[in-house]
């Protein structure tokens, strides 16, 4: 038989008949994955809670030529708070619907996006505050756009490559970023960015996820729900799907 060993991150699971299920997956090691947990229907399954959505494990599965099977599983990190708050589970899901969404022949940035993930999801099942999993959601939109490919330019105009320093600026989630007013004189973009939002996105992306930043302390809930809601327009331009988790969460914020 191919044993093989990985860690990763349930996603998503649906029934396979009255006893298994099928969970998909996000692993380390080989990207988006799906795995049969044999049993999990049963009051004594070995398996139990591990297979639940939103848990990390450390997995031993058996390769079959068309799906996967679900031998060990042991919890890595149940994220227990983010089951205490609904902000917390929304927020979570979403980000977990992003990588679903970018997932598909990611094997080469496995590690990476299996990394960043885990760190999302336990800052914002730790955070305090609405804000600070606002924040963790924000870093987690902006560097798996990094990631993948999709980087949204923060620094120079898309039209005269020019560099755009204190002053105000226009958005496009088509184009790809910022344009300076001069130029937006001829394309009639509507959603004007304030350059201090410009820069808190700037600080977003560049700073190490876990290093916390004067920008990180000094936002407020506000600024960060607009950031928030304007990369999520951003990935709904790019990969042409909206996460079903955002309606809720808007529903939450208002």
């Amino acid at each position: 038989m191919n044993n093989y060993v990985t860690e990763a991150i349930n996603l998503k699971s649906y029934n396979l008949n009255d006893a298994d299920k099928i969970i998909v997956m996000y692993s380390k090691d080989n990207g988006l994955i799906k795995g049969v947990a044999k049993g999990i229907k049963k009051p004594k399954s070995k398996l139990g809670a591990r297979m639940d959505l939103l848990v990390a494990n450390s997995l031993q599965l058996i390769k079959g030529r068309s799906m996967d099977t679900i031998v060990q599983a042991q919890t890595v990190n149940h994220f227990r708070k983010t089951r205490e708050n609904m902000d917390k589970l929304m927020l979570s899901s979403y980000i977990s619907e992003i990588v679903m969404n970018f997932g598909e022949g990611s094997e080469a940035v496995a590690d990476e996006v299996y990394q960043l993930l885990y760190k999302a999801l336990n800052r914002i099942s730790n955070a305090a505050e609405k804000k600070d999993m606002l924040i963790a959601a924000i870093k987690f939109q902006l560097k798996i756009l990094l990631i993948m490919g999709f980087c949204v330019e923060l620094d120079i105009c898309l039209c005269c490559r020019e560099q755009i320093l204190d002053e105000d600026m226009y958005f496009s989630s088509s184009m790809g970023g910022i344009i300076c007013k001069e130029c937006n004189e001829h394309l009639g973009v509507k959603l004007k960015m304030h350059h201090k939002i410009r820069d808190f996105l700037q600080a977003m992306l560049q700073f190490d996820f876990d290093f916390e930043s004067d920008y990180d302390k000094k936002a407020t809930e506000k600024v960060c729900q607009v950031c928030f809601d304007l990369l999520d327009e951003y990935i709904k331009t790019h990969t042409n799907k909206r996460q079903k988790s955002v309606k809720l969460i808007r529903e939450l914020a208002g």
